[in-house]
Formats: C-alpha cells, structure tokens, sequence
C-alpha cells in the first residue's frame, strides 16, 4: 500500500508540472521546424537558476528521440563565466500546438506554452511555465523594437503575468 501511494504521490507532483496558467492558451498551427534555432532573451521573470545571467540564449535542434535538446545559456559576470544547462523537450499534446514539456533534471519536467508568437516569421515569442511566476520573451535578435516591446510585454500583463518585475537581459 506504501508503495502504491508513493507512486500517487510522485506521479501527481510530476505531471502538476506541466500544467499552464488559467486562462494562457498555447498557440495552434505551431511548426516546431520554425522554432528550432538560436533565440535571445530579451525579458524574464527572475528564478534563481538565472539569476544573475545577462547574454542569455536558448538553443533547439532536434533529438534522435525525436524530443528537442535544449541548451540554455548565459553569462555570470560576477563570477565571469558562461554557465549552460542541456535539457530536453517533448510536446505534451499535439506538435501543432505550443505546448512542450521541458526537463533539465532527469525524470522531472515543466511546462513550456509558447502562448504569442510571430507565426509569419517566427522571430518573437512569449513564453510561460506552469504557472504565472515563469514568463520569457525571446526573440531571434537580441534587441527589439520598443513597440514591440510594449505589445508583447502588454499581453503577458493582460493574462495576469507581473510585468512590472521583469528583468530585461543585457546582450552587450
């Protein structure tokens, strides 16, 4: 009986995860070989395993597996080196929409919901993990235009996202 609740417990702490905020929807008609690349980070909710970082990136390429590898990197200037994470993701549905589930610590995951995107040219989008506390904006240069800026950050604020603590990322 131990042993059943265990894997209950373990099971429903795995899969909470890889839920998405309420009301953040990702977005349909996703081509995951449009996505693949090189993009910058150009805002970010802080979370310790960034913390610190400026000239952050993510990489995606396609794995054997047919998952994606992920490589995440950033500069640490007070300690003046680059720091890197590998990880891997899998969509969680259909690979048409934006919704991944990403895990750079073994068996565990988190949601990645791609939920604004520049469907037409793929060089912005909006990022959210399985709660309102995770939000990034990435693009495929490492400067934006303000007004894109302001569009994007204003639709993270209308979905309940706390824009006003994002960090933006130096690219210098």
């Amino acid at each position: 009986m131990k042993k059943i609740l265990a894997l209950i417990t373990f099971t429903l702490l795995v899969s909470g995860c890889v839920g998405m905020p309420d009301g953040v929807k990702p977005v349909e008609n996703f081509n995951l070989e449009s996505y693949l690349g090189t993009w910058y980070e150009i805002a970010r909710l802080d979370h310790s395993f960034e913390r610190g970082l400026s000239r952050v990136t993510a990489e995606y390429s396609m794995r054997e597996d047919g998952g994606v590898r992920v490589i995440n990197r950033g500069y640490s200037a007070e300690q003046q080196i680059w720091k890197e994470a590998e990880g891997k993701a899998y969509f969680v549905g259909s690979p048409d929409q934006g919704f991944l589930k990403v895990s750079f610590f073994g068996p565990f995951y988190g949601s990645y919901v791609i939920f604004a995107l520049d469907h037409a040219e793929y060089q912005y989008a909006l990022v959210s993990g399985p709660n309102r506390s995770y939000l990034w904006l990435l693009a495929r240069t490492p400067t934006i235009t303000d007004d894109l800026k302001e569009t994007l950050v204003g639709r993270a604020r209308e979905l309940g996202f706390d824009t006003s603590q994002l960090i933006f990322v130096e690219h210098d």
